[in-house]
């Protein structure tokens, strides 16, 4: 079959149908259509959605030019950005022991005693042998005695009151770490929210905006949680309220500098010139193209609010004394640090609490240093050709020294 003047191939052809299919799109004088899949790799954040077709896995793609695994080669087209990401993260084996260490951890605590939810038993069965209440010479075992050193049957020792310490601190990681991570969602929802809005209307509405964060600023965030938890007094929802109330501003700082940048890229312009509403260009395209840093402070302010919880637990100023609440637990044992009864220091009653939030905090910052790693924009972005970038040239590395190549330049 011939192809006729107005460029297509017969009556039903392909060309017929593509042009039909393209009614009514914005055509840009001096764009090529067939060449739309060879994007600028550096502007796909979002473009974590389906994959192009005819892209293959990382195994069937490796071979074909004698590459390393990891790397795909498509024609012309290359994967999300998240997607690399992920990837990259997944080779990280720091992070990923990291991770594994934060879901023990969640998982441990979660299910050390039974669960209610409204008074039904979600969790029946308790990881920990005691309740953190129990008072073991009392109820247990009356030959027990305040601060009973590790054993067999308590491997973490007795704490001051006589109870069992690997019990609460089992436990305790309900409190502390269920706090970090409620926080730090409450606070980058509302900072991404905040940053969004200001960055992408600038003007007065930025200035003003920005002059809130800035008061916000002028207090240290820890000290602001402490009056908070001194006036409300302290309890799970308070201290939540206390390191939510003002941890939102860092993010919204953070947020609003990326949105001044994105604001004024083609896409963006493009979406305001067609008659796009400013929320749906703020919620489809300016907000998520921010995320990938949010992710990243969101990650590292984990750990940096479990220690803010175990700071004001030490002060007495966090949960009842009486809750296995690691920071709580320090507080009630602080004067073992210098002496303990009879002259002795029983290192038990503050090593394990004070180790639980110190491998907590270790593994979330660990887990944050891989995500940053892992969504680098000059790390896992890839030449014009669909290659990968600084992945895919190990080659070029391990061969000829240090050879940069511009395609993962902006």
């Amino acid at each position: 079959m011939t192809e006729s003047d107005d460029g297509a191939t017969d009556s039903k052809g392909n060309r017929m149908r593509r042009r039909t299919a393209e009614r009514g799109r914005i055509r840009i004088v001096g764009f090529d259509a067939d060449r739309v899949r060879e994007r600028d790799p550096l502007s796909e954040w979002s473009e974590a959605g389906d994959e192009p077709t005819g892209e293959r896995d990382d195994g069937a793609n490796a071979g074909s030019d004698g590459r390393e695994n990891g790397e795909r080669v498509t024609n012309g087209t290359t994967v999300g950005r998240w997607r690399r990401g992920f990837r990259r993260f997944r080779r990280n084996r720091s992070a990923m022991v990291a991770l594994g260490v934060v879901v023990a951890m969640a998982l441990v605590s979660l299910l050390a005693r039974p669960v209610e939810v409204f008074g039904v038993v979600v969790q029946p069965f308790a990881l920990a042998p005691y309740d953190p209440t129990t008072i073991l010479y009392l109820s247990v075992d009356p030959s027990v005695s305040p601060y009973d050193p590790p054993s067999a049957r308590f491997p973490m020792g007795v704490d001051g009151a006589g109870r069992d310490l690997f019990s609460r601190v089992l436990v305790g990681g309900r409190y502390s770490i269920s706090i970090g991570f409620v926080v730090v969602g409450l606070t980058a929802a509302f900072g991404l929210f905040y940053g969004a809005i200001s960055g992408y209307y600038g003007g007065r509405v930025d200035e003003a905006m920005m002059r809130i964060v800035d008061v916000v600023f002028a207090f240290p965030g820890l000290v602001l949680a402490l009056v908070v938890v001194a006036t409300l007094g302290g309890g799970y929802w308070q201290l939540v309220l206390a390191f939510s109330l003002f941890g939102w501003a860092g993010y919204a700082r953070l947020v609003r500098g990326e949105v001044l940048s994105i604001a004024e890229r083609d896409y963006v312009l493009a979406a305001k010139a067609v008659g796009a509403r400013d929320r749906g260009v703020i919620r489809r395209h300016v907000a998520p193209n921010a995320l990938s840093s949010l992710v990243v402070l969101a990650s590292l302010n984990v750990g940096s609010v479990v220690i803010g919880v175990a700071a004001l637990g030490f002060l007495g100023l966090g949960m009842d004394p009486s809750t296995a609440e690691w920071g709580t637990m320090l507080d009630a044992t602080r004067e073992t640090l210098i002496r303990g009864p009879g002259g002795a220091i029983p290192w038990w009653a503050t090593v394990y609490p004070g180790g639980a939030i110190f491998v907590f905090v270790l593994a979330v910052n660990v887990i944050g240093d891989g995500i940053n790693d892992a969504l680098d924009a000059r790390a896992i972005g890839v030449d014009r050709g669909g290659r990968g970038g600084l992945e895919g040239r190990g080659d070029a590395r391990d061969g000829g020294g240090n050879h940069e190549s511009r395609g993962d330049e902006p």
